[in-house]
């Protein structure tokens, strides 16, 4: 039994945590206990243990949003309680989705009317999003080749080695084939040429990503749709554009107003983008958008009527939160075009901050692009002495969470370290952060001196080479390289 005592008078009378059993007692972890606790020593037990992650501000590994205004606070908790799937029950907070669907689709040049309701979806982030859309493209190219007696069992879809792990995941649950446009050192996203040779009669779409998980960079979608555009008229095929723009969906429009990436071009169908990263909402929340209502097959979509009138849905959830979709909309009217261009604006200039004084140091290459989503990543001259790794171990005894990982396949020999400068990251922050990668460089040169080190290296050279034993230590990182690759596809939240 977890709790064998029973609770005595003082424990009664003591309202204090620290001065009862429950401050000396260790929380169930595999069992339900017995018997109760008090809700206050239930909170502070739990509230304690919770000290020990990471502050989320500081988190600077992902792209999510970590602070929201206390008016927008108090709404998510008034509507915490709300399940959205019950429209009958709650019609406003279904159309204040509607709403959201409608503001962004036009936000990305979606072909509706003035009065007109665009086609989208609220999803539990873009994981979802990126199923739906991928769901929709497999059926409607198995309905034309079924319509024209061909076989249908083979469909395929074309990315980038870049790729976040949901397309993966996307392929592999729901049997399409993955064909990855390798990156190349210096050139980390697709290449937009090489993936319209991968494409053939079978391919559903062709995914281009506005803001890759790995540099931030967006991928050049006007080119892959003046190719594909192309290949398509010379073999009546009629390859159609998926972009994900979890990141880089609420960025470009506001900082890079006359790029070219979304339904202004003729082939891009769908479109998926994360409330939760730059739409400045909590985690749990991700849209997806399609150009018309002919770009989702009708034999997909559901139709729930609530209040006389009809709702289609198409999600993969059925019961969830109504709070992060009240939580867009109030972001969406609370910021309109104005804020969220200001708060691009600024975070733009922090990444520029914050790049500068990198590269001032001269340790550093970057490895980011300046058009993109506010992302700096960076890699060491010299790793020589140290390396990514032990940088990023050691920015976490400042409380920074500053992730270093290796690039896709075929480029993985070059690691990263990467900073994402979200809303809530300051100047004073960008600059605490610069100080204090410069105290981490000159604790590990003072660890690590080169003279040191060269002439280890050189001593045990030649008993290395002739019993051709592999230095352990670069095998370990090697290892560690891997399985890191594995993981950030996974991260991004």
């Amino acid at each position: 039994m977890v709790f064998p005592k029973p609770p005595s008078e003082s424990d009664l009378f003591l309202h204090s945590n620290f001065a009862s059993r429950y401050a000396t007692d260790s929380l169930p972890r595999f069992c339900m206990p017995e018997d109760s606790m008090p809700k206050e020593a239930a909170y502070q037990n739990i509230h304690d243990e919770l000290q020990l992650d990471a502050i989320p501000k500081l988190n600077l590994a992902s792209f999510v949003t970590t602070s929201m205004e206390e008016e927008c606070n108090k709404l998510i908790m008034e509507s915490i309680n709300k399940n959205y799937v019950d429209m009958d029950e709650y019609p406003i907070t279904t159309d204040l989705h509607n709403r959201c669907v409608n503001m962004i689709a036009r936000l990305f040049h979606a072909e509706v009317g003035e009065n007109e309701n665009a086609v989208g979806a609220g999803t539990v982030g873009s994981s979802e999003a990126i199923m739906l859309a991928g769901l929709a493209f497999k059926k409607k190219w198995q309905n034309k080749r079924k319509a024209e007696g061909k076989p249908y069992d083979k469909p395929n879809l074309v990315t980038g080695s870049n790729v976040q792990v949901c397309w993966e995941k996307f392929a592999r649950y729901f049997e399409v084939e993955l064909r990855e446009v390798e990156v190349r050192e210096g050139y980390y996203v697709m290449d937009p040429a090489k993936a319209v040779e991968l494409v053939d009669e079978n391919t559903i779409c062709v995914a281009a990503i506005l803001g890759s998980t790995y540099n931030g960079e967006f991928e050049d979608v006007k080119l892959l749709n003046d190719l594909l555009l192309e290949k398509n008229k010379q073999t009546g095929w009629d390859t159609p554009i998926h972009v994900d723009a979890a990141s880089g969906g609420f960025v470009a429009p506001f900082l890079y107003p006359e790029l070219e990436w979304d339904f202004r071009l003729p082939l891009v169908k769908s479109i998926n983008v994360s409330g939760h990263k730059y739409g400045l909402v909590y985690a749990g929340i991700g849209w997806v958008i399609w150009r018309t209502k002919d770009d989702l097959p009708e034999d997909l979509v559901f139709h729930i009527n609530y209040l006389g009138a009809d709702q289609p849905t198409f999600t993969l959830n059925f019961s969830k939160g109504s709070s992060q979709i009240i939580a867009q909309y109030y972001q969406l009217i609370r910021f309109g075009q104005e804020g969220y261009r200001s708060i691009m604006e600024n975070c733009r200039e922090n990444a520029m901050v914050l790049k500068e004084h990198l590269e001032k140091s001269g340790r550093f290459h970057i490895v980011s692009k300046d058009e993109g989503v506010p992302v700096v990543a960076f890699s060491l001259k010299d790793r020589r002495e140290f390396d990514e790794y032990k940088i990023s171990e050691m920015l976490r005894r400042h409380g920074w969470i500053v992730p270093a990982y290796p690039m896709p396949p075929t480029a993985q020999h070059i690691n990263v370290l990467r900073v994402v400068i979200r809303a809530e990251f300051s100047r004073t922050l960008a600059e605490r952060l610069v100080f204090d990668i410069h105290n981490v460089l000159h604790e590990l040169e003072t660890e690590h001196p080169p003279k040191v080190i060269k002439n280890i290296a050189e001593e045990n050279k030649g008993l290395v080479d002739n019993i051709g034993v592999k230095n352990t230590h670069s095998a370990h990182r090697e290892i560690i390289a891997q399985e890191t690759n594995k993981r950030q596809k996974i991260v991004a939240a």
